[in-house]
């Protein structure tokens, strides 16, 4: 078997689809994106399949080892993100091939369902008890929600107050048998998530998120000695390489890897068992499009610490087009107590909807996240 033709598709709402064709018919589908720089990673794609194209696409590793090693400059998340999509493609033709669905290729299923969870709020939280109501009668029994605005280094205490009081009131909105993650999102730098994440301490976070940029991760040790409340990162580092130094410092409870980012399904499995071995849960960076999600779920059905997974249905970023547009199934995602079953189909288990991504495709996107001023002009974090 050969690889003779690709073809990429930037579609609505901010996504970037990858088809990948055989000479014996069988195709593959991969979500190679970063959010806000979908035709970078397009560029990307296109330099790495000029070495791919005739090549046999069962020699993942190989295959892995060429696009990451052999270009001499490596890592990143454009690079890491094109790398993505393209393993989970090969992956997907793969499982077609012996009419299996990936987790069979990676050991089989250590769980029959993931739990999930939701988020709410958007960008600027408002009416966050109502919409956590909402989404716990839909079923959902976790939730996510970014925790504040824009901070400065040090700020006033009011803003700690307005965010505490959001929180507050999706607590009492749900009870206390519903989790709660709370993203800082890299917003707050290390003097205000001390006190912030102080704060939120009597309201039992499921976890706080990105308490600081991922270029600060040495300042979550004083975060991690400073409450009782699991720590997440990682939704901004890109290989097993960055993990290694997160995980051997002990501070970081949770990690939160995306497969189309942070080098697909055969880099994301090695992570996720790296973590295992410190005692630390996986949560899976995923607001992205069904192809990727359908990546994370074959992975965590053989990962016994992955915890609960991301998903994007109904998210503030899916404008005009959603989770379940682009699949000829919107079933395999069916939602039930706060789980979803592990697709079962051969590959990734889900069959993308080409004619609608050929249509969709005529319209693209050109998504950008939104910059962020302080009142004094200099630059926020979004």
């Amino acid at each position: 078997m050969r690889i003779i033709n690709y073809e990429l598709f930037q579609v609505p709402p901010r996504w970037l689809f990858l088809k990948i064709e055989t000479d014996e018919g069988i195709t593959g589908w991969g979500e190679p994106v970063i959010e806000g720089k979908a035709a970078t990673v397009k560029a990307a794609v296109d330099e790495l399949m000029e070495y791919l194209v005739g090549k046999d696409p069962m020699h993942i590793e190989d295959h892995w080892n060429v696009m990451y090693r052999a270009g001499f400059y490596r890592g990143g998340p454009i690079l890491m993100s094109a790398i993505a999509g393209i393993d989970q493609a090969l992956w997907d033709i793969k499982g077609k091939f012996f009419g299996a669905p990936i987790y069979q290729l990676l050991g089989g299923k250590a769980r029959d369902t993931m739990k999930v969870y939701s988020w709410i709020g958007g960008d600027r939280p408002a009416d966050v008890g109502v919409a956590a109501q909402e989404m716990v009668a839909k079923g959902f029994t976790a939730l996510k929600m970014n925790a504040t605005e824009e901070l400065q280094y040090v700020d006033s205490y009011d803003k700690v107050d307005h965010a505490v009081a959001r929180i507050a009131a999706v607590r009492e909105a749900v009870g206390p048998g519903v989790g709660i993650g709370i993203d800082f999102h890299g917003r707050v730098h290390k003097p205000m998530a001390k006190i912030l994440a102080k704060a939120l301490e009597p309201y039992r976070p499921m976890f706080i998120e990105e308490a600081v940029l991922p270029e600060n991760n040495e300042a979550l040790r004083e975060i991690a000695n400073h409450v009782a409340i699991p720590i997440a990162t990682g939704e901004r580092m890109f290989s097993k390489w960055q993990f290694k130094t997160l995980l051997k410092e002990g501070y970081v409870d949770i990690i939160q890897p995306d497969l189309s980012h942070a080098g697909g399904i055969t880099e994301c499995k090695k992570i996720f068992s790296m973590a295992e071995a410190f005692d630390v849960a996986v949560a899976p960076h995923c607001p992205l499009g069904p192809i990727a999600l359908a990546a994370c779920l074959q992975v965590d059905a053989t990962c016994h610490n992955a915890f609960i997974q991301e998903q994007s249905l109904g998210i503030h970023y899916n404008q005009g087009s959603d989770l379940l547009d682009y699949i000829v199934d919107p079933g395999v995602f069916a939602y039930r107590e706060g789980y979803v079953q592990i697709p079962e189909g051969p590959g990734l288990g889900i069959e993308v909807n080409e004619t609608h991504v050929r249509e969709m495709a005529k319209i693209g996107h050109n998504w950008r996240n939104p910059v962020w001023r302080h009142p004094d002009g200099s630059i926020a974090e979004w």
